[in-house]
């Protein structure tokens, strides 16, 4: 019997703890940002801004049990700059939000006549999404520009991935990092890299047999301009198959 008992009060006690969890009422928001490769495209103010709707829905002191999580959710990741997210509640009455930011792999500059400010262009993701830039931080990507982007349509289908891969290959290869400044693409999809010193302009073509064509580039630069000087070609083509065509 005293077993019985016991469980019985052990029931009642969860369910009571249970129930007051439940309509216990927000005493905080936690808002933990994760800072891939160092980006702060976000800060604390920016996420509560977004969370509360500038402040017409503040949550602190609604009762979590009308509290829609989901619906925040999805209105935190409306936020371009936020990838995913996540809000739970701890027993202390903290709201938790997790927040993934996006990852760049390359920046959209404008050509022509475009608007050229320091706030003008987008964030290129590694698949194929764009994302706005940040009034807060300024990644450190090679820039992209050209026709071929235009329209600034998604390069997330199967055409756009050769493409993506030479981008993912200069953001995280030190050696490509370092000599690549500008990824130009033409309307016919024939790409051209700007390098970070000299004039010299490296034409590779259709991003296809890319590992062929970089290794070349790499010559170029170990065997070729050592001896000629920085300033002797204003154009090298490795588009070729067993050629590099300098001019």
């Amino acid at each position: 019997m005293l077993t019985v008992a016991g469980f019985a009060v052990l029931v009642g006690l969860i369910a009571f703890t249970e129930h007051r969890q439940t309509h216990r009422q927000c005493e905080g928001i936690d808002i933990r940002m994760d800072e891939v490769d160092g980006h702060r495209f976000l800060n604390r103010n920016d996420v509560m801004r977004t969370l509360t709707n500038d402040g017409a829905d503040p949550l602190l002191g609604d009762d979590f049990a009308s509290m829609n999580l989901k619906r925040l959710e999805k209105r935190l990741e409306r936020n371009g700059l936020v990838k995913s997210c996540e809000l739970f509640r701890d027993l202390k009455g903290t709201l938790i939000v997790a927040i993934k930011q996006q990852r760049p792999i390359a920046r959209l500059v404008p050509d022509g006549e475009e608007d050229k400010s320091a706030f003008a262009g987008y964030y290129l993701t590694e698949e194929g999404r764009w994302f706005p830039l940040s009034m807060n931080y300024t990644a450190r990507v090679v820039l992209l520009s050209g026709s071929y982007f235009s329209q600034r349509q998604s390069l997330t289908t199967e055409k756009y991935q050769p493409l993506l891969a030479l981008l993912k290959q200069i953001e995280t290869d030190p050696f490509w990092k370092a000599q690549v400044a500008q990824v130009v693409v033409d309307k016919n999809r024939e790409v051209t890299l700007v390098p970070q010193v000299g004039d010299c302009l490296i034409e590779i073509g259709q991003p296809v047999d890319l590992e062929m064509k970089l290794e070349k580039i790499k010559l170029f630069y170990k065997h070729i301009l050592p001896l000629k000087g920085w300033d002797r070609y204003r154009k090298v083509s490795v588009q070729y198959r067993n050629q590099i065509v300098c001019e």
